[in-house]
Parts: C-alpha cells; sequence; structure tokens
C-alpha cells in the first residue's frame, strides 16, 4: 500500500501573503481591508475599550479606597479615645463620688425657708456676743436663682478692732453659709474709746420650696418665649 505524501508548507509564501494583506490599506474605510488586518483592528479596539474600562474601574476603587482609609483613621481615633476614657473610668467615677460628697455637704449648710429667722437670729447674737453695738440690721429682697435664694442683709456695727475680726470669723464659722461683702471699716464717729464702724453686706442662702422652684421654673420659661 502506498503512502500518501503531506504537502510541504511553504512560509515564505505564507509570509509573503500576510505582508500583503497590510499592503495598500484605505485607513478612512476599513471595511475593504482584508480579513487579517480587519481582525487585528477589532482585537485592538475591543483591548482600548477593555483598558479604559478597566482604568476607570480602578480610579473608581481607589476613590473607595482612600475613602475606607479615612474612615479607618477616624475609627482609630475614636477608639483610642473611648479607650482612654474607659481606663480612666474609675478614677471618674470616685471623683463624681467625691464631687457629690461635697455637693451634699453644702447643700447641708443650707437652711430652709423655716430656719432663716434662727440663722438671723445667729447672726445677731454673733455681733452681741463679741459686745458689738448693732446700728443696722435690715435683710433685704430674697434674690431667686434656680434652686436657691439669695438673702442680703446690710449690717453696720460699732467695736473694737479685735472684736469685729472676731465677729466676722464666727459669721465665717456658722453652721450655715454667711458671706460678709463689701466691708468698709472707718474711725466711729464722735467716739473717743478708739472704737470702728464696720458696714457689710452679709448674704446668706436657703433652699428653695418646691412650690417655689415651681415658680421659678414657670418665669424662667415665660421669658425664653418673650
Amino acid at each position: 500500500m502506498a503512502t500518501r505524501k503531506l504537502p510541504m508548507l511553504d512560509f515564505a509564501e505564507v509570509q509573503e501573503r500576510l505582508q500583503r494583506q497590510f499592503q495598500n490599506l484605505d485607513p478612512k474605510d476599513p471595511s475593504l481591508w482584508p480579513v487579517l488586518p480587519r481582525i487585528l483592528l477589532c482585537l485592538f479596539i475591543a483591548a482600548g475599550v477593555a483598558a479604559l474600562l478597566w482604568y476607570g474601574k480602578l480610579t473608581e476603587y481607589e476613590e473607595e479606597l482612600i475613602a475606607e482609609r479615612s474612615t479607618e483613621q477616624q475609627l482609630r481615633e475614636d477608639y483610642q479615645k473611648k479607650l482612654i476614657k474607659a481606663v480612666s473610668l474609675e478614677v471618674l467615677k470616685k471623683q463624681r463620688e467625691q464631687v457629690q460628697q461635697y455637693v451634699t455637704q453644702l447643700e447641708k449648710q443650707l437652711p430652709s425657708k423655716a430656719e432663716m429667722s434662727a440663722l438671723l437670729s445667729d447672726i445677731n447674737q454673733a455681733g452681741l456676743g463679741r459686745s458689738l453695738q448693732f446700728e443696722l440690721f435690715r435683710p433685704g429682697q430674697v434674690v431667686a436663682k434656680d434652686y436657691y435664694a439669695e438673702l442680703p442683709i446690710s449690717i453696720r456695727v460699732v467695736g473694737r478692732y479685735h472684736d469685729i475680726g472676731s465677729f466676722a470669723s464666727d459669721v465665717a464659722h456658722l453652721s450655715r453659709i454667711v458671706t460678709l461683702n463689701n466691708i468698709s471699716l472707718a474711725p466711729a464717729a464722735k467716739d473717743g474709746a478708739g472704737n470702728l464702724t464696720m458696714e457689710a453686706t452679709a448674704r446668706t442662702f436657703r433652699y428653695l420650696d418646691p412650690e417655689e422652684i415651681q415658680a421659678q421654673k414657670a418665669a424662667t420659661k415665660k421669658a425664653g418665649k418673650k
């Protein structure tokens, strides 16, 4: 049986045919090009479009990455702040308890409305106990604040320098809060014993009754609407 010989492939001829397909191409009308140039042109256009789309997608991803990095940095800062607060939470609790104890202690030094008369008597007795002569002891108009009331008392006493100083110390050590303000000292008029006259405004504070607190809130609310 005779064997059939395969035709020999002439690479030179194939190369020449391919080169002829790329000769005299009309750039204005690619539809007239031979098959191979048209296929290569389509592949080139497809690759260009794919590259543009890929670049646009990468740009979008890059913007998202930058935004996420910024969010990550913000979250890290928030975490560090919260971590510091969490670490110092016990210290803050102790400080809060100390402040509350201090406020409670101060609140106990505020008399109620019913105790104001006794407090005024204590101030008067403090002066008499130091042998001072009261020329003026006049409570003023009560000034209502948010949760307390302030009562100014105009006083004028006559006595020796050391006795006046002791009186001021006694007032400062009363069980209730009393402050001396606008103090002025001058030689006593028509006095040959070397006495001094002290004029001052004593200020004391008291609790507001629940009814007074409600009235104060209502007045503040009404003033805010105007």
